[in-house]
């Protein structure tokens, strides 16, 4: 009290400095509150497993996801997180119209003949950092975004056998499966959806997928060979559904990179 009443200026001083440090606390507890990851939220009831809502956790522009897509191949032995998950299947046909419920995938007459099953390896599909889903097959549901287990166990193996053995499939830790229920889109255009407007439609949720993983920093290859019947067994489809596609999905050993200035002397080298 002494030291301020004789020094008036050094009390402002003081007085100063300690509302700037309150202003600068306060700043960085706002920001830390802000940047801080919020844990995923995750609801098991019963056999059915609500994702992390869909929401932007990437910094990667179209442009470059564009750019960096390639199919790869090789994968680390880690786990992918339950948001990641949550986002490769929002991409590949979730919703993102909240009025009529309209999906990320064109669709011919929005019939929306594709099913979605994920087989999730042991470990293979991290929760928190000390749980981890079910090994298993699920099956996704766009309306809910969320997957419901339709059978138990790991059966990448077996699944790699239905593809004539090609290894990523055993070794990707989570593997998506596009099956197609060609009836609903026949009905209305006829021989022309089986032929072309279903196909179509697994081609647009597989880019959507590549894309998605390629931001994510993932490694994926589509498949298309493999024993149909096998398949279906393994993954537990319904008699009216047909696979299309296999699709794993893993951390790469090395992501895919290029520059904009080399595709532009590529195209500058062919322009002659």
């Amino acid at each position: 009290m002494v030291l301020v009443r004789s020094f008036p200026w050094i009390a402002s001083a003081i007085v100063t400095l300690l509302l700037i440090g309150y202003v600068v606390a306060v700043h960085v507890l706002r920001v830390s509150e802000v940047r801080a990851p919020s844990p995923p939220t995750v609801r098991v009831v019963d056999r059915v497993v609500y994702l992390p809502m869909p929401k932007r956790v990437t910094n990667v522009s179209i442009e470059e996801a564009l750019l960096w897509r390639r199919s790869i191949r090789e994968y680390v032995d880690k786990p992918l997180t339950v948001v990641q998950l949550s986002m490769l299947l929002w991409a590949a046909y979730g919703v993102n119209d909240a009025r009529w419920g309209f999906r990320t995938t064109p669709s011919a007459g929005a019939t929306y003949p594709l099913e979605i099953y994920v087989v999730v390896g042991e470990r293979g599909v991290a929760v928190n950092e000390t749980q981890y889903l079910e090994a298993g097959v699920y099956k996704y549901d766009p309306y809910t975004h969320s997957i419901m287990l339709v059978k138990l166990g790991d059966v990448r193996k077996e699944l790699q056998e239905a593809a004539l053995g090609q290894e990523w499939v055993g070794r990707a830790p989570v593997n998506i499966v596009i099956a197609a229920v060609f009836e609903r889109t026949t009905a209305r255009y006829g021989e022309r959806g089986r032929v072309r407007y279903v196909p179509m439609e697994a081609g647009h949720a597989g880019q959507n997928i590549y894309l998605m993983a390629t931001a994510l920093g993932l490694g994926t290859v589509v498949i298309g060979a493999f024993y149909d019947d096998q398949v279906s067994n393994v993954v537990s489809l319904q008699p009216n559904e047909v696979p299309l596609y296999i699709v794993p999905v893993g951390v790469p050993i090395a992501p895919y990179r290029t520059s904009f200035d080399d595709v532009a002397r590529f195209i500058e080298s062919r322009r002659g």
